[in-house]
C-alpha cells in the first residue's frame, strides 16, 4: 500500500491556501512548524485548521525565528546566548514554545522535537538523549494532560549519522514517563529518490521505518521531491522504470510513497491541479519487484 497524502508546510509560500486546498482534497493531515513561513505558517493555517476540526495536525518544537528567540527572551525561558542559536530543547523552552503553538494552531495531534541533533553539535550522544529525554518529559505531561495528542522526533541525519536509534527513541520516552505505557507516538525523516536508504532497507525488512512500525509510532516521510530539487535530476528511463506516462515529479512521489512501514508522506503543494496530479499518481502503489529495480538502479548509478 501507499503511504497516506498529507501537506507538508516547509517552503511552501501560500501556507493557508495549501491548507485549504488540500483538506478540501481529502488531506487527513497538515504538518507543520514554528518557524515556518518565516513565523507565519501558524497563523495562516488557524482558520483552517478550525474549519477543519477533525484533521490530524503535527507542529514542532526546537528551531524559533530570531522574532520568536526574542519573545523567549523576554518571557524568561532562554538566554541571548541561547536565542542567537536558534535551537532549543531546555524544557522551559519546549513547554512555552508548546504553549504558543496551541494557542494559535487551537490542538496538535503531535508535537515532533525538531531535528534534535542539532542540539549536540559535538556529537555527544550521552548530553543529546539528556536533552531528549527532557523534552520529552515536558511533552509527555502535556499529552498526559490532554493537551497534545501525542508526541514524536523529526529529523534530517539523526537517525543516519546514529545519533539515535528508534529503540533509543523509545527507551527514552520510557524513562521520560516513568514507564512503559507513554505517548511517543511520531516520527518524521526524509524519504526520497536522493535520501532512498529507507526505502532500500524497509525492502529487506529493516531500517528505522520497520523499527518504529514495531514500536507502534506513525511514520512520516519528508522532502520525498528533495526540496523541489529531484524531478530536474530524475532522467526520463528513471521515470519510464516508476510507471510510465507519470510526470517526474509524480514518480519521485511515487516512489517514496511506496516505501515499506510508511504511513504518511508529506507533501508540499499548493495547487488543486498539482494536489490532484500527486493523488491520481499514489492511487496505485509499485509493487515490491518494481519498487526493487528502481532501488538497484540508484545503487548502480
Amino acid at each position: 500500500m501507499t503511504a497516506v497524502l498529507a501537506l507538508g508546510t516547509y517552503r511552501v509560500r501560500a501556507v493557508e491556501q495549501a491548507a485549504r486546498t488540500a483538506l478540501a482534497s481529502g488531506a487527513a493531515w497538515v504538518d507543520t512548524a514554528p518557524n515556518y513561513a518565516h513565523g507565519r505558517a501558524h497563523q495562516d493555517l488557524a482558520p483552517v485548521l478550525a474549519e477543519h476540526p477533525t484533521g490530524g495536525v503535527s507542529t514542532k518544537t526546537g528551531f524559533h525565528t530570531v522574532a520568536q528567540g526574542r519573545s523567549a527572551v523576554a518571557a524568561g525561558v532562554i538566554s541571548q546566548e541561547q536565542a542567537a542559536i536558534g535551537h532549543c530543547l531546555d524544557p522551559a523552552f519546549v513547554r512555552w514554545q508548546t504553549a504558543q503553538s496551541l494557542r494559535v494552531l487551537g490542538r496538535a495531534s503531535v508535537v515532533f522535537v525538531h531535528n534534535p541533533e542539532r542540539a549536540a553539535p559535538d556529537r555527544d550522544r550521552s548530553r543529546l538523549h539528556g536533552s531528549l529525554r527532557a523534552a520529552f518529559a515536558v511533552l509527555e505531561e502535556l499529552a498526559q494532560a490532554g493537551r497534545i495528542g501525542g508526541y514524536g522526533v523529526a529529523t534530517w541525519s539523526g537517525l543516519e549519522s546514529g545519533a539515535f536509534t528508534v529503540p533509543d527513541l523509545a527507551r527514552l520516552a520510557r524513562e521520560a514517563a516513568g514507564s512503559d505505557s507513554h505517548n511517543f507516538s511520531g516520527l518524521q525523516l526524509p524519504v526520497s529518490l536522493v535520501m532512498a536508504d529507507q526505502i532500500a532497507q524497509g525492502l529487506q525488512g529493516g531500517g528505522p521505518l520497520v523499527d518504529a512500525r514495531r514500536f507502534g509510532v506513525t511514520t512520516f516521510g519528508s522532502a520525498p521531491l528533495h526540496g523541489g530539487e529531484l524531478p530536474g535530476l530524475m532522467t526520463p528511463e528513471l521515470v519510464e522504470l516508476i510507471r510510465p506516462g507519470l510526470s517526474a515529479p509524480a514518480a519521485a512521489l511515487l516512489v517514496a510513497a511506496s516505501c515499506p512501514a510508511l504511513d504518511v508522506v508529506l507533501l508540499s503543494a499548493s495547487s488543486q491541479q498539482h494536489w490532484n496530479d500527486a493523488a491520481q499518481a499514489l492511487a496505485e502503489p509499485l509493487d515490491v519487484d518494481r519498487l526493487g529495480r528502481v532501488i538497484d538502479v540508484l545503487a548502480t548509478g
